[in-house]
């Protein structure tokens, strides 16, 4: 049994497609092997989105708010 999906599978083959190809075609640029390239680029979105996080969570409206009201007890 399939999940159901929000895009057509010819849109998901397609990105997975270009992806696939823009991962070639970056690899070549560099002159680095594919693996290489594909796991620095896991690595790197790894890491920009756990910074995101916590950001987010450092900036948090509720959080801000929280602390507002306790500084003016």
């Amino acid at each position: 049994m399939s999940t159901p999906s929000r895009f057509p599978a010819s849109a998901v083959g397609a990105f997975a497609w270009l992806l696939n190809l823009a991962t070639w075609l970056l690899a070549r640029t560099l002159n680095m092997p594919e693996p290489l390239v594909h796991n620095t680029g896991v690595f790197v979105f790894v890491h920009v989105q756990a910074v995101e996080n916590s950001v987010g969570r450092t900036l948090c409206p509720v959080r801000l708010l929280r602390q507002l009201r306790a500084w003016f007890r």
